[in-house]
């Protein structure tokens, strides 16, 4: 090979790597969504007397009814991590014409928190909509669920908690009606990812208190694939680079859902890991958004 033609395969290779280098997805991190200012609600509203027990409610401008976003945070079901970060979600689903309502609840680490005291609150907190409305331009019957990691498990939990028996620790009578579930990196098999390696999956025991082999029946009753079919809509949008919520967790889920006559529909993004789901700056984010719209029953009015 003469030096002129090694000189030229040198250069392809290197135009050929930094073009690839170039066109690599930045990926959103936990320090990224944390180091955002906040943005405040409109109104901060107890649903219960314990000091965890309240939302934070946003309002788009206009007169409503405003359909309404159910925005339930993650974290691992753990104390360590609050609503705040899923703050950027709610006010930009708000600005999209989206009342959102954003518990808060007890989690593993305080006090009333983890079974069974995480899924009475967030279930309460849903059904609290109801007071809401009497009050606030609300239209409850056109109500989504949306959560983020742990709080994708609680947000497709939501939608499936009609199917518990009366004899349930977690039954509750009259639960909202929901139009469908918009699942981020959800978590929809707590037995499987209770046993696997990551960040989140050694919490389902603290959450549940016990392994599947030593609690079987609250794992029955808190894992929507054991809940299903939930006869509703759901999506479940998975970052093909996570590394916390495994895309086995969403693509499983689907499959048993629509074998049982559920509409779910897996939405993986090729170039977005956990956090990028929650980022509305993120080139995602518009995806999501239109999962929202479609079980919302059309175009929700803009600002």
């Amino acid at each position: 090979m003469t030096q002129t033609a090694l000189l030229l395969l040198l250069g392809i290779f290197f135009c050929t790597t930094l073009s690839a280098q170039n066109q690599a997805p930045k990926l959103i991190t936990w320090q990224d969504i944390a180091s955002t200012p906040v943005p405040a609600p409109d109104f901060t509203i107890s649903y219960g007397l314990d000091s965890l027990q309240f939302g934070e409610l946003r309002l788009p401008k206009g007169k409503g009814p405003f359909p309404v976003v159910v925005v339930v945070h993650g974290g691992c079901w753990l104390s360590e991590y609050d609503l705040h970060y899923m703050a950027h979600v709610s006010e930009a689903l708000t600005k999209a014409g989206y009342a959102t309502w954003m518990p808060e609840f007890r989690r593993v680490g305080n006090e009333g928190g983890g079974w069974p005291g995480t899924f009475l609150d967030v279930a309460k907190a849903t059904d609290f909509l109801r007071e809401l409305a009497k009050k606030y331009p609300l239209d409850i019957k056109q109500v989504v669920t949306l959560g983020h990691s742990a709080g994708g498990h609680l947000a497709l939990w939501l939608a499936a908690r009609p199917n518990l028996p009366r004899t349930s620790e977690l039954y509750t009578s009259r639960p909202l009606k929901l139009k469908g579930v918009v699942a981020l990196a959800g978590i929809t098999d707590l037995t499987t990812y209770s046993v696997e390696e990551g960040s989140c999956n050694a919490a389902v025991a603290q959450l549940l208190e016990g392994l599947p082999a030593t609690q079987p029946g609250r794992y029955a009753q808190t894992s929507p694939l054991q809940l299903l079919p939930l006869r509703l809509p759901q999506y479940l949008v998975q970052g093909a680079l996570d590394p916390i919520v495994p895309v086995s967790q969403a693509q499983h889920y689907a499959e048993q859902a629509q074998a049982k006559g559920d509409k779910a529909q897996v939405l993986l993004l090729p170039n977005a890991a956990h956090f990028d789901l929650v980022a509305p700056w993120s080139p995602v984010w518009p995806s999501i958004e239109q999962a929202v719209e479609s079980l919302i029953g059309g175009k929700a009015s803009k600002q």
